[in-house]
């Protein structure tokens, strides 16, 4: 590690911070996670996992190209966890499936079609027979649909299991703590406060998720500008096979668990740390899964959850070192947080290592320009 301390803390223990945890383990790092709740229990326990960047619809270049590459790493980031834990997070790359209703929307996925050949992107367009063979649970109003090849979706539940165990496999502690704080000089960090006292590190990376802004300790220059956004979901038991492929639709997703459950989700809501599931989310939610495919009417809903996602005010995610020498953040990651997650590990765990970072210069704090900008830390009753 570039610091005479090669410690390394790591401040949340959601996907992001495990697998930074765990990259940095296997460099030769001694790593400690801290979290004021179990490994990913945030919004990595409460997304569905979709791995789909061209479906966001990234306007910026330079994070597209970020969540291409960390799609791209998916596989064998998920095969090395998967070796060090013996826990497989069921990682599916068969194609996202687009669905149309009527011509305004098919002229819609047309267009998409053709942006994509002209970027190389393998994608196909089905009429209306098509898509009803590829996914005869549709209601008989849709028109066509477009499928994406090489997007698809990881059981991030299952993934997060298993980077924890992943990272106990190499050594990384992982402990829970009510108190965490930044304990730091004028220049730099010297490590963490923590309910046991205080645990020196040559480095600490803050990937607290929609709570990045909320960590005590951190010179205001250092506090990233992270928002929680809210968004509900809830599944249905459904027979294993009937949802095919990861399947969007107006005003939904749905994708398909290997154990049964098919997750509709999600809102996006602003409502603060509010993590209620409240009666309108899940009748947009329904509403628009029903209105789709009305043949979901009959199965149960088995389960209804909100998280919140790290957002921040251009919707890109805040990564690499700041002005306090020894803190890195990697937060931010609004609602790509589960498809970034091998590059950002990748990436941080270089900056921290060799203490440098100029891939991640694009998202550095530094965009956002003076403190003015920043987030006026928020005081708990």
């Amino acid at each position: 590690m570039s610091h005479d301390n090669g410690d390394v803390v790591v401040a949340g223990a959601g996907l992001i911070g495990l697998a930074i945890a765990f990259e940095l383990a296997e460099r030769g790092a001694a790593v400690r996670v801290y979290d004021r709740a179990e490994p990913a229990r945030a919004a990595s326990w409460a997304g569905a996992g979709m791995l789909a960047p061209f479906t966001e619809r990234i306007a910026d270049e330079t994070m597209l190209a970020l969540c291409l590459a960390s799609l791209e790493e998916y596989p064998r980031f998920v095969a090395r966890i998967a070796e060090s834990s013996g826990i497989d997070p069921h990682l599916k790359l068969d194609g996202v499936f687009y669905a149309a209703f009527g011509e305004p929307e098919l002229d819609g996925l047309r267009a998409q079609a053709k942006a994509l050949h002209e970027r190389g992107v393998a994608a196909g367009l089905l009429d209306r027979g098509q898509a009803l063979s590829s996914e005869p649970w549709l209601a008989a109003t849709l028109s066509g649909a477009l499928v994406k090849h090489n997007e698809g979706h990881v059981d991030n539940r299952r993934l997060g299991r298993a980077l924890s165990a992943a990272c106990r496999s190499r050594g990384v502690r992982i402990e829970r703590s009510e108190q965490l704080a930044i304990e730091c000089d004028g220049r730099r960090v010297l490590g963490v406060a923590v309910d046991r006292g205080f645990v020196a590190a040559g480095s600490v990376v803050n990937a607290c998720g929609a709570w990045a802004a909320e960590l005590p300790g951190v010179p205001l220059d250092c506090v990233p500008p992270v928002v929680p956004v809210k968004g509900q979901m809830l599944a249905l038991a459904a027979p294993a096979g009937f949802v095919r492929r990861a399947t969007w639709v107006p005003g939904a997703y749905l994708v398909p668990r290997d154990d049964g459950r098919l997750l509709i989700g999600a809102t996006v809501e602003a409502a603060g740390f509010d993590e209620r599931v409240t009666a309108q989310g899940m009748h947009e939610l329904l509403h628009a899964a029903l209105r789709a495919a009305p043949s979901l009417g009959g199965f149960a809903v088995t389960e209804q959850w909100a998280g919140l996602r790290p957002g921040t005010p251009d919707e890109l995610p805040v990564l690499g070192a700041t002005s306090l020498e020894g803190f890195f953040l990697a937060t931010g990651h609004y609602r790509n947080g589960i498809l970034l997650t091998p590059a950002t590990a990748r990436l941080i765990a270089d900056a921290v290592e060799t203490g440098h970072d100029s891939a991640l210069l694009p998202f550095s704090l530094d965009r956002f320009g003076t403190e003015d900008s920043l987030p006026k830390r928020i005081t708990h009753a």
